[in-house]
């Protein structure tokens, strides 16, 4: 049996196995999906663990999206150009990076219509997320403007928003998630100017910030997204996914339904 898996610190509360495994059901594939929790001095010897066939597939996340990058033989263009890698295959003994995140959001506008050609959008932090993010915004034609708690030369800050009713919101912040339902990175008269708010928190389903504008969407389908391009990878194949059927599953594994 093939056997893929999430390198990272903390993962006890992943979804990650639960979307791989559900994504190779569908598929017919009776591969097996585990989390591995490492410590940073352990990252080498865990990618040998792919090179020498003993996995077949690695996800990465946080704090290991850019550590890993240095023992790889490989970078495709995406993940150098966002600086991270979240997905890791072995290729004819290569061990070569991607960036899904990357795809991830853009299935995700491109699932819910939402249409950032010309458009300005107001990225909310500055993380990790931000990057894959901020790359998908360019590589679709939007006019990327970074907003952060601290400006900078590329970066504004929250009290300097104008928000305008042609412009996007995507928030990359944790402001919102559970168990901090109460929180969001805007107020309600600026967040519900925008033509639509892209928040990639998925738990809980609407977050304040979303409640505060109708044109608003969760990071449910990125979530999906990049890990059914994680799997094409992995495969050499490209699948079709359920997106529809896929949310309905994970939203009701979420609310213990």
């Amino acid at each position: 049996m093939k056997v893929f898996a999430l390198l990272g610190e903390h993962l006890g509360h992943s979804y990650s196995p639960i979307i791989q495994k559900k994504l190779f059901e569908q598929k017919g594939l009776d591969y097996d999906y585990k989390l591995l929790e490492i410590k940073k001095d352990e990252i080498k010897e865990t990618l040998d663990k792919l090179r020498n066939g003993e996995y077949a597939g690695f996800n990465v996340t946080i704090p290991y999206k850019r550590e890993v990058m240095q023992y790889l033989d490989e970078i495709k263009d995406e993940a150098l150009a966002i600086g991270a890698v979240n997905t890791i295959k072995c290729e004819n003994g290569k061990l070569i990076g991607y960036n899904t995140d990357y795809y991830g959001f853009s299935d995700e506008l491109k699932y819910y219509n939402v249409d950032v050609l010309n458009k300005t959008c107001y990225v909310l932090g500055t993380g990790g997320a931000s990057l894959a993010v901020k790359k998908a915004l360019v590589d679709l034609g939007a006019r990327v403007v970074s907003v952060s708690r601290t400006k900078s030369s590329d970066t504004i800050t929250y009290d300097m928003l104008n928000i305008l009713d042609d412009e996007i919101v995507v928030n990359t912040t944790p402001l919102g998630m559970y168990p901090n339902i109460d929180a969001s990175p805007l107020k309600e008269e600026d967040a519900k100017k925008a033509l639509a708010i892209v928040d990639i928190i998925f738990n809980p389903r609407v977050t304040k910030l979303m409640s505060y504008n109708k044109n608003s969407y969760n990071g449910l389908l990125m979530l999906i997204g990049q890990a059914c391009k994680a799997q094409d990878i992995w495969l050499s194949k490209h699948y079709d996914v359920d997106y529809d059927y896929m949310i309905k599953y994970v939203e009701g594994v979420i609310s213990g339904e």
